[in-house]
Protein backbone atom coordinates (compact mmCIF):
# COMPACT_ATOMS: atom_id res chain seq x y z
CA UNK A 1 0.00 0.00 0.00
CA UNK A 2 2.83 2.42 0.78
CA UNK A 3 4.38 1.81 -2.64
CA UNK A 4 1.03 2.38 -4.33
CA UNK A 5 0.37 5.58 -2.37
CA UNK A 6 3.85 6.79 -3.24
CA UNK A 7 3.19 6.13 -6.92
CA UNK A 8 0.02 8.20 -6.80
CA UNK A 9 1.85 10.97 -4.97
CA UNK A 10 4.49 10.94 -7.67
CA UNK A 11 1.78 11.26 -10.32
CA UNK A 12 0.23 14.19 -8.48
CA UNK A 13 3.61 15.87 -8.08
CA UNK A 14 4.23 15.47 -11.79
CA UNK A 15 1.07 17.44 -12.55
CA UNK A 16 3.00 20.70 -12.31
CA UNK A 17 5.10 19.54 -15.24
CA UNK A 18 2.16 18.51 -17.43
CA UNK A 19 1.48 21.51 -19.61
CA UNK A 20 0.97 22.07 -23.30
CA UNK A 21 4.43 20.70 -24.18
CA UNK A 22 4.38 16.95 -24.96
CA UNK A 23 6.11 14.80 -22.36
CA UNK A 24 6.26 11.11 -21.56
CA UNK A 25 4.78 11.28 -18.05
CA UNK A 26 6.75 8.34 -16.72
CA UNK A 27 5.11 8.30 -13.29
CA UNK A 28 1.60 8.23 -14.74
CA UNK A 29 2.50 5.46 -17.17
CA UNK A 30 4.13 3.44 -14.41
CA UNK A 31 1.01 3.70 -12.24
CA UNK A 32 -1.22 2.50 -15.10
CA UNK A 33 1.24 -0.28 -15.95
CA UNK A 34 0.59 -1.88 -12.56
CA UNK A 35 -2.75 -2.93 -14.02
CA UNK A 36 -4.79 -2.77 -10.83
CA UNK A 37 -6.07 -0.35 -8.21
CA UNK A 38 -7.13 3.26 -8.73
CA UNK A 39 -5.13 5.82 -10.71
CA UNK A 40 -6.32 9.41 -10.29
CA UNK A 41 -5.21 11.54 -13.22
CA UNK A 42 -3.57 14.90 -12.50
CA UNK A 43 -5.64 18.03 -13.07
CA UNK A 44 -5.22 20.14 -16.18
CA UNK A 45 -4.19 19.21 -19.69
CA UNK A 46 -1.99 16.16 -20.20
CA UNK A 47 -0.29 16.28 -23.59
CA UNK A 48 0.34 12.82 -25.02
CA UNK A 49 2.65 11.83 -27.84
CA UNK A 50 1.90 8.11 -27.51
CA UNK A 51 -0.76 5.84 -26.03
CA UNK A 52 -1.52 5.37 -22.38
CA UNK A 53 -1.33 1.58 -22.44
CA UNK A 54 -3.26 -0.64 -20.06
CA UNK A 55 -1.12 -3.77 -20.35
CA UNK A 56 -2.45 -7.25 -21.14
CA UNK A 57 -3.47 -9.12 -18.02
CA UNK A 58 -4.56 -6.02 -16.16
CA UNK A 59 -7.46 -6.76 -13.84
CA UNK A 60 -9.39 -4.44 -11.55
CA UNK A 61 -7.92 -1.14 -12.76
CA UNK A 62 -9.78 2.19 -12.54
CA UNK A 63 -8.50 5.37 -14.19
CA UNK A 64 -10.32 8.38 -12.81
CA UNK A 65 -10.18 12.05 -13.73
CA UNK A 66 -9.20 14.69 -11.22
CA UNK A 67 -11.96 16.49 -9.36
CA UNK A 68 -10.49 19.71 -10.77
CA UNK A 69 -10.80 18.36 -14.32
CA UNK A 70 -8.42 16.35 -16.50
CA UNK A 71 -8.00 16.61 -20.29
CA UNK A 72 -6.02 13.99 -22.20
CA UNK A 73 -4.84 15.88 -25.28
CA UNK A 74 -3.29 14.35 -28.38
CA UNK A 75 -0.22 16.40 -29.24
CA UNK A 76 0.38 17.15 -32.93
CA UNK A 77 3.08 14.46 -33.00
CA UNK A 78 0.85 11.86 -31.31
CA UNK A 79 1.46 8.38 -32.71
CA UNK A 80 -0.85 5.60 -31.63
CA UNK A 81 -4.04 3.68 -32.18
CA UNK A 82 -5.81 5.49 -29.32
CA UNK A 83 -5.07 7.83 -26.44
CA UNK A 84 -5.99 4.98 -24.07
CA UNK A 85 -5.66 1.39 -25.27
CA UNK A 86 -6.24 -1.90 -23.51
CA UNK A 87 -6.08 -5.45 -24.83
CA UNK A 88 -6.76 -8.78 -23.16
CA UNK A 89 -7.62 -7.13 -19.85
CA UNK A 90 -10.55 -7.47 -17.43
CA UNK A 91 -12.59 -5.27 -15.10
CA UNK A 92 -11.35 -1.93 -16.39
CA UNK A 93 -13.13 1.33 -15.48
CA UNK A 94 -12.51 4.74 -17.07
CA UNK A 95 -14.37 7.62 -15.47
CA UNK A 96 -14.77 11.35 -15.34
CA UNK A 97 -12.20 12.94 -17.67
CA UNK A 98 -12.05 14.57 -21.12
CA UNK A 99 -10.38 13.28 -24.27
CA UNK A 100 -9.33 15.90 -26.83
CA UNK A 101 -8.23 14.18 -30.05
CA UNK A 102 -6.80 17.28 -31.77
CA UNK A 103 -8.56 16.39 -34.99
CA UNK A 104 -7.26 19.43 -36.83
CA UNK A 105 -3.72 18.10 -36.56
CA UNK A 106 -4.32 14.35 -36.71
CA UNK A 107 -7.13 13.71 -39.18
CA UNK A 108 -6.18 11.19 -41.86
CA UNK A 109 -8.24 11.27 -45.04
CA UNK A 110 -9.10 7.60 -45.62
CA UNK A 111 -11.91 5.29 -46.72
CA UNK A 112 -13.60 2.60 -44.66
CA UNK A 113 -11.38 -0.44 -44.04
CA UNK A 114 -11.39 -3.37 -46.47
CA UNK A 115 -13.78 -6.17 -45.58
CA UNK A 116 -11.05 -8.45 -44.19
CA UNK A 117 -9.77 -5.97 -41.58
CA UNK A 118 -11.25 -4.90 -38.29
CA UNK A 119 -11.86 -1.24 -37.60
CA UNK A 120 -9.61 -1.58 -34.54
CA UNK A 121 -6.69 -2.63 -36.72
CA UNK A 122 -7.36 -0.06 -39.43
CA UNK A 123 -8.11 3.24 -37.68
CA UNK A 124 -5.59 5.20 -35.64
CA UNK A 125 -6.06 8.32 -33.52
CA UNK A 126 -9.05 6.91 -31.63
CA UNK A 127 -10.08 8.00 -28.14
CA UNK A 128 -10.45 4.76 -26.13
CA UNK A 129 -9.75 1.38 -27.74
CA UNK A 130 -10.52 -1.93 -26.01
CA UNK A 131 -9.73 -5.27 -27.67
CA UNK A 132 -10.48 -8.71 -26.21
CA UNK A 133 -11.39 -7.17 -22.89
CA UNK A 134 -13.93 -8.63 -20.49
CA UNK A 135 -15.61 -6.10 -18.28
CA UNK A 136 -15.03 -2.47 -19.26
CA UNK A 137 -16.90 0.60 -18.00
CA UNK A 138 -16.60 4.00 -19.69
CA UNK A 139 -18.66 6.45 -17.66
CA UNK A 140 -18.93 10.23 -17.67
CA UNK A 141 -16.12 10.68 -20.19
CA UNK A 142 -16.27 13.60 -22.65
CA UNK A 143 -14.77 13.35 -26.13
CA UNK A 144 -14.10 16.19 -28.53
CA UNK A 145 -12.28 16.57 -31.83
CA UNK A 146 -11.41 12.88 -32.11
CA UNK A 147 -10.26 12.01 -35.62
CA UNK A 148 -11.09 8.29 -35.40
CA UNK A 149 -13.59 6.68 -33.04
CA UNK A 150 -14.00 8.20 -29.58
CA UNK A 151 -14.94 4.70 -28.34
CA UNK A 152 -13.98 1.53 -30.23
CA UNK A 153 -14.71 -1.85 -28.61
CA UNK A 154 -13.56 -4.96 -30.46
CA UNK A 155 -14.09 -8.65 -29.57
CA UNK A 156 -15.02 -7.74 -26.00
CA UNK A 157 -17.85 -8.57 -23.61
CA UNK A 158 -19.55 -7.11 -20.53
CA UNK A 159 -19.27 -3.55 -21.82
CA UNK A 160 -20.94 -0.46 -20.35
CA UNK A 161 -20.70 2.97 -21.96
CA UNK A 162 -22.85 5.54 -20.19
CA UNK A 163 -23.17 9.31 -19.95
CA UNK A 164 -20.45 9.82 -22.55
CA UNK A 165 -20.54 13.12 -24.44
CA UNK A 166 -19.11 13.12 -27.97
CA UNK A 167 -18.89 16.19 -30.14
CA UNK A 168 -17.16 17.44 -33.28
CA UNK A 169 -15.54 14.08 -34.09
CA UNK A 170 -14.85 11.88 -37.12
CA UNK A 171 -12.68 12.07 -40.21
CA UNK A 172 -13.34 12.16 -43.95
CA UNK A 173 -12.53 10.38 -47.16
CA UNK A 174 -10.16 11.85 -49.72
CA UNK A 175 -13.25 13.29 -51.40
CA UNK A 176 -14.32 15.14 -48.26
CA UNK A 177 -17.23 12.84 -47.31
CA UNK A 178 -17.68 11.03 -44.02
CA UNK A 179 -15.98 7.65 -43.61
CA UNK A 180 -18.33 6.42 -40.84
CA UNK A 181 -15.97 7.43 -37.99
CA UNK A 182 -16.68 9.76 -35.09
CA UNK A 183 -18.96 7.80 -32.77
CA UNK A 184 -19.17 4.64 -30.64
CA UNK A 185 -18.39 1.36 -32.41
CA UNK A 186 -18.68 -2.20 -31.12
CA UNK A 187 -17.35 -4.84 -33.51
CA UNK A 188 -16.43 -8.44 -34.20
CA UNK A 189 -18.62 -10.27 -31.75
CA UNK A 190 -19.02 -7.73 -28.97
CA UNK A 191 -21.49 -9.16 -26.46
CA UNK A 192 -23.37 -8.27 -23.29
CA UNK A 193 -23.01 -4.56 -23.98
CA UNK A 194 -24.98 -1.49 -22.94
CA UNK A 195 -24.69 2.02 -24.37
CA UNK A 196 -27.01 4.41 -22.59
CA UNK A 197 -27.65 8.09 -21.84
CA UNK A 198 -24.88 9.31 -24.12
CA UNK A 199 -24.99 12.54 -26.14
CA UNK A 200 -23.53 12.78 -29.63
CA UNK A 201 -23.34 16.09 -31.47
CA UNK A 202 -21.75 17.05 -34.77
CA UNK A 203 -20.45 13.59 -35.62
CA UNK A 204 -19.40 13.17 -39.23
CA UNK A 205 -20.11 9.41 -39.42
CA UNK A 206 -22.28 6.93 -37.52
CA UNK A 207 -23.33 7.65 -33.95
CA UNK A 208 -23.65 4.29 -32.15
CA UNK A 209 -23.28 1.07 -34.07
CA UNK A 210 -22.31 -2.57 -34.12
CA UNK A 211 -20.33 -4.07 -36.98
CA UNK A 212 -18.72 -7.41 -37.80
CA UNK A 213 -16.82 -8.73 -40.76
CA UNK A 214 -18.70 -11.29 -42.82
CA UNK A 215 -16.94 -14.30 -41.27
CA UNK A 216 -16.66 -12.87 -37.73
CA UNK A 217 -19.02 -13.69 -34.82
CA UNK A 218 -22.17 -11.63 -34.66
CA UNK A 219 -22.57 -8.99 -31.97
CA UNK A 220 -25.15 -10.10 -29.42
CA UNK A 221 -27.13 -9.40 -26.28
CA UNK A 222 -26.89 -5.62 -26.31
CA UNK A 223 -28.88 -2.55 -25.30
CA UNK A 224 -28.73 0.90 -26.90
CA UNK A 225 -31.05 3.13 -24.92
CA UNK A 226 -31.87 6.73 -24.00
CA UNK A 227 -29.12 8.27 -26.10
CA UNK A 228 -29.47 11.65 -27.79
CA UNK A 229 -28.18 12.60 -31.25
CA UNK A 230 -27.88 15.96 -32.98
CA UNK A 231 -26.44 16.54 -36.46
CA UNK A 232 -24.83 13.42 -37.92
CA UNK A 233 -23.96 12.92 -41.58
CA UNK A 234 -24.51 9.15 -41.58
CA UNK A 235 -26.62 6.93 -39.26
CA UNK A 236 -27.63 7.82 -35.73
CA UNK A 237 -27.82 4.12 -34.79
CA UNK A 238 -26.86 1.06 -36.79
CA UNK A 239 -27.34 -2.53 -35.64
CA UNK A 240 -25.06 -4.62 -37.80
CA UNK A 241 -24.65 -8.41 -37.87
CA UNK A 242 -26.31 -8.91 -34.51
CA UNK A 243 -28.54 -11.08 -32.37
CA UNK A 244 -30.81 -9.92 -29.55
CA UNK A 245 -30.11 -6.19 -29.49
CA UNK A 246 -32.64 -3.73 -28.07
CA UNK A 247 -32.74 -0.14 -29.35
CA UNK A 248 -35.12 1.79 -27.13
CA UNK A 249 -36.07 5.35 -26.17
CA UNK A 250 -33.35 7.09 -28.16
CA UNK A 251 -34.00 10.50 -29.70
CA UNK A 252 -32.39 12.85 -32.15
CA UNK A 253 -32.58 15.49 -34.83
CA UNK A 254 -30.82 16.47 -38.07
CA UNK A 255 -29.78 13.05 -39.31
CA UNK A 256 -28.05 13.34 -42.70
CA UNK A 257 -26.55 16.76 -42.07
CA UNK A 258 -24.46 18.65 -42.96
CA UNK A 259 -25.35 17.67 -46.51
CA UNK A 260 -21.81 18.16 -47.81
CA UNK A 261 -20.50 15.33 -45.59
CA UNK A 262 -23.04 12.71 -46.73
CA UNK A 263 -21.22 9.91 -48.58
CA UNK A 264 -23.61 9.37 -51.45
CA UNK A 265 -20.75 8.31 -53.72
CA UNK A 266 -20.67 5.10 -51.66
CA UNK A 267 -24.44 4.86 -51.40
CA UNK A 268 -24.38 5.66 -47.67
CA UNK A 269 -27.88 7.08 -47.37
CA UNK A 270 -28.30 8.46 -43.84
CA UNK A 271 -30.69 6.54 -41.59
CA UNK A 272 -32.05 7.27 -38.12
CA UNK A 273 -31.99 3.54 -37.22
CA UNK A 274 -30.12 1.34 -39.68
CA UNK A 275 -29.51 -2.40 -39.96
CA UNK A 276 -26.84 -4.46 -41.74
CA UNK A 277 -25.54 -8.02 -41.97
CA UNK A 278 -27.51 -10.93 -40.51
CA UNK A 279 -29.61 -9.37 -37.75
CA UNK A 280 -32.33 -11.24 -35.88
CA UNK A 281 -34.41 -11.21 -32.71
CA UNK A 282 -33.89 -7.48 -32.29
CA UNK A 283 -36.29 -4.79 -31.05
CA UNK A 284 -36.43 -1.12 -32.11
CA UNK A 285 -38.97 0.55 -29.81
CA UNK A 286 -40.12 3.99 -28.63
CA UNK A 287 -37.44 5.99 -30.43
CA UNK A 288 -38.07 9.60 -31.50
CA UNK A 289 -36.31 11.36 -34.38
CA UNK A 290 -37.01 14.45 -36.43
CA UNK A 291 -35.51 16.10 -39.50
CA UNK A 292 -34.17 13.01 -41.26
CA UNK A 293 -32.44 13.56 -44.58
CA UNK A 294 -32.63 9.90 -45.62
CA UNK A 295 -34.53 6.88 -44.27
CA UNK A 296 -36.26 6.53 -40.92
CA UNK A 297 -35.54 2.80 -40.50
CA UNK A 298 -33.61 0.47 -42.80
CA UNK A 299 -34.17 -3.24 -42.15
CA UNK A 300 -31.42 -4.65 -44.37
CA UNK A 301 -30.85 -8.21 -43.15
CA UNK A 302 -33.33 -7.80 -40.29
CA UNK A 303 -35.57 -10.81 -39.65
CA UNK A 304 -37.66 -12.32 -36.84
CA UNK A 305 -37.79 -9.04 -34.90
CA UNK A 306 -40.05 -6.14 -33.94
CA UNK A 307 -40.35 -2.43 -34.78
CA UNK A 308 -42.71 -0.85 -32.25
CA UNK A 309 -43.89 2.58 -31.15
CA UNK A 310 -41.28 4.71 -32.95
CA UNK A 311 -41.94 8.24 -34.18
CA UNK A 312 -40.29 10.13 -37.05
CA UNK A 313 -41.29 13.63 -38.14
CA UNK A 314 -40.03 15.99 -40.86
CA UNK A 315 -41.39 19.53 -40.74
CA UNK A 316 -39.19 21.42 -43.22
CA UNK A 317 -39.91 22.16 -46.88
CA UNK A 318 -39.27 19.31 -49.34
CA UNK A 319 -36.09 20.97 -50.59
CA UNK A 320 -34.53 20.53 -47.12
CA UNK A 321 -34.15 16.76 -47.68
CA UNK A 322 -32.05 16.20 -50.83
CA UNK A 323 -31.29 12.58 -49.83
CA UNK A 324 -34.82 11.70 -48.69
CA UNK A 325 -35.88 8.10 -49.16
CA UNK A 326 -38.67 5.66 -48.27
CA UNK A 327 -39.56 5.74 -44.56
CA UNK A 328 -39.18 2.07 -43.53
CA UNK A 329 -37.31 -0.18 -45.95
CA UNK A 330 -37.01 -3.97 -45.94
CA UNK A 331 -33.82 -5.11 -47.70
CA UNK A 332 -31.73 -8.21 -48.36
CA UNK A 333 -28.06 -7.35 -48.96
CA UNK A 334 -26.72 -10.19 -46.81
CA UNK A 335 -26.63 -13.36 -48.94
CA UNK A 336 -27.69 -15.68 -46.11
CA UNK A 337 -30.74 -13.78 -44.88
CA UNK A 338 -34.12 -12.65 -46.10
CA UNK A 339 -36.82 -10.41 -44.67
CA UNK A 340 -39.01 -12.76 -42.67
CA UNK A 341 -41.47 -12.53 -39.77
CA UNK A 342 -41.11 -8.86 -38.86
CA UNK A 343 -43.70 -7.08 -36.71
CA UNK A 344 -44.18 -3.36 -37.40
CA UNK A 345 -46.76 -1.88 -35.05
CA UNK A 346 -47.70 1.43 -33.44
CA UNK A 347 -45.21 3.56 -35.37
CA UNK A 348 -45.82 7.08 -36.65
CA UNK A 349 -44.03 8.52 -39.70
CA UNK A 350 -44.98 12.02 -40.73
CA UNK A 351 -43.95 14.46 -43.45
CA UNK A 352 -42.02 12.09 -45.73
CA UNK A 353 -41.22 13.00 -49.32
CA UNK A 354 -41.98 9.59 -50.75
CA UNK A 355 -43.54 6.22 -49.83
CA UNK A 356 -44.05 5.29 -46.19
CA UNK A 357 -42.92 1.66 -46.30
CA UNK A 358 -41.32 -0.86 -48.69
CA UNK A 359 -42.06 -4.52 -47.86
CA UNK A 360 -40.61 -7.79 -49.15
CA UNK A 361 -40.68 -11.33 -47.79
CA UNK A 362 -43.16 -13.49 -45.86
CA UNK A 363 -44.72 -13.64 -42.43
CA UNK A 364 -44.94 -9.96 -41.52
CA UNK A 365 -47.44 -8.21 -39.24
CA UNK A 366 -47.92 -4.54 -40.14
CA UNK A 367 -50.69 -3.15 -37.96
CA UNK A 368 -51.84 0.04 -36.24
CA UNK A 369 -49.23 2.35 -37.78
CA UNK A 370 -49.68 5.97 -38.85
CA UNK A 371 -48.11 7.08 -42.14
CA UNK A 372 -49.12 10.74 -42.37
CA UNK A 373 -48.58 13.47 -44.97
CA UNK A 374 -46.70 11.17 -47.36
CA UNK A 375 -45.40 11.84 -50.87
CA UNK A 376 -44.71 15.50 -50.34
CA UNK A 377 -42.58 15.31 -53.50
CA UNK A 378 -45.82 14.55 -55.38
CA UNK A 379 -44.36 11.63 -57.29
CA UNK A 380 -44.69 10.78 -60.01
CA UNK A 381 -46.53 13.93 -61.06
CA UNK A 382 -43.54 16.16 -60.13
CA UNK A 383 -40.80 13.95 -61.53
CA UNK A 384 -38.95 16.91 -63.07
CA UNK A 385 -38.71 18.71 -59.73
CA UNK A 386 -37.68 15.91 -57.34
CA UNK A 387 -36.46 13.15 -59.65
CA UNK A 388 -38.93 10.52 -58.47
CA UNK A 389 -36.58 7.80 -59.67
CA UNK A 390 -38.21 4.38 -59.95
CA UNK A 391 -36.37 1.16 -60.84
CA UNK A 392 -37.47 -0.52 -64.04
CA UNK A 393 -40.71 -2.38 -63.46
CA UNK A 394 -41.62 -0.51 -60.26
CA UNK A 395 -43.40 2.64 -61.48
CA UNK A 396 -45.27 3.17 -58.19
CA UNK A 397 -42.37 2.62 -55.79
CA UNK A 398 -42.16 6.24 -54.56
CA UNK A 399 -45.80 7.30 -54.73
CA UNK A 400 -47.64 4.90 -52.41
CA UNK A 401 -48.32 4.49 -48.71
CA UNK A 402 -47.11 0.87 -48.44
CA UNK A 403 -45.40 -0.75 -51.43
CA UNK A 404 -45.18 -4.54 -51.70
CA UNK A 405 -42.05 -5.50 -53.60
CA UNK A 406 -40.63 -8.58 -55.31
CA UNK A 407 -37.20 -8.50 -53.62
CA UNK A 408 -34.10 -6.39 -54.08
CA UNK A 409 -31.00 -8.47 -54.84
CA UNK A 410 -32.89 -11.80 -55.12
CA UNK A 411 -36.52 -12.89 -55.48
CA UNK A 412 -38.38 -12.63 -52.16
CA UNK A 413 -41.83 -11.23 -52.86
CA UNK A 414 -44.12 -9.90 -50.17
CA UNK A 415 -46.53 -12.66 -49.17
CA UNK A 416 -48.35 -14.41 -46.30
CA UNK A 417 -48.58 -11.24 -44.19
CA UNK A 418 -51.10 -9.00 -42.43
CA UNK A 419 -51.50 -5.30 -43.22
CA UNK A 420 -54.32 -4.06 -41.04
CA UNK A 421 -55.69 -0.96 -39.30
CA UNK A 422 -53.04 1.43 -40.55
CA UNK A 423 -53.81 5.08 -41.24
CA UNK A 424 -52.24 6.46 -44.42
CA UNK A 425 -52.58 10.06 -45.59
CA UNK A 426 -50.86 12.26 -48.14
CA UNK A 427 -50.75 13.21 -51.79
CA UNK A 428 -53.19 10.95 -53.68
CA UNK A 429 -53.09 8.36 -50.91
CA UNK A 430 -56.80 7.79 -51.39
CA UNK A 431 -55.95 6.11 -54.70
CA UNK A 432 -52.38 4.95 -54.03
CA UNK A 433 -52.62 3.71 -50.47
CA UNK A 434 -51.24 0.17 -50.83
CA UNK A 435 -49.72 -1.04 -54.10
CA UNK A 436 -47.85 -4.10 -55.28
CA UNK A 437 -45.05 -4.58 -57.76
CA UNK A 438 -45.90 -6.50 -60.93
CA UNK A 439 -45.89 -10.20 -60.15
CA UNK A 440 -46.64 -9.87 -56.42
CA UNK A 441 -49.75 -11.83 -55.54
CA UNK A 442 -52.09 -10.13 -53.08
CA UNK A 443 -54.20 -13.21 -52.49
CA UNK A 444 -52.05 -14.43 -49.61
CA UNK A 445 -51.79 -11.02 -47.90
CA UNK A 446 -54.55 -10.00 -45.49
CA UNK A 447 -55.27 -6.31 -46.08
CA UNK A 448 -58.13 -4.87 -44.02
CA UNK A 449 -59.21 -1.93 -41.91
CA UNK A 450 -56.71 0.54 -43.35
CA UNK A 451 -57.82 4.19 -43.59
CA UNK A 452 -56.46 5.99 -46.66
CA UNK A 453 -57.06 9.61 -47.58
CA UNK A 454 -55.54 12.72 -49.14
Amino acid sequence: MRAWTAALATVAAAAALLGPAPEEHAALRAAIARGRGVVVLPPGRIALTSELLIPPGSAGLEIRGSAQGTVLWAAPEFDGRALIRCERASNIALRGFTVDGNRAALEQRQPLPPSNRTFAAFYRNNGILAVETRGIVIAGVRFREVAGYPVLISRSRDVLVERAVIENSGSRTSGGRNNASGGILLEDGASAFTVRRCELRNVSGNGIWTHSRFDAPRNRDGVIEENRFDTLARDAIQVGHAVNVRVERNSGARIGYPVELVDMESGAIPVAIDTAGDTERCLYADNRFEEINGKCIDLDGFHHGEIRGNRFVNRGPPEAYPYANVGIVFNDSHPHTRSDSITVTGNRLEGLLYTGMFVIGPGHTIVNNRFLNLNRARCNDSRARFGCYNPAGDPQLLETGIYLGRGVLRPNPARNSRIENNRITGYKMGDRCIAAAPGVELAGIRISGNQCSE
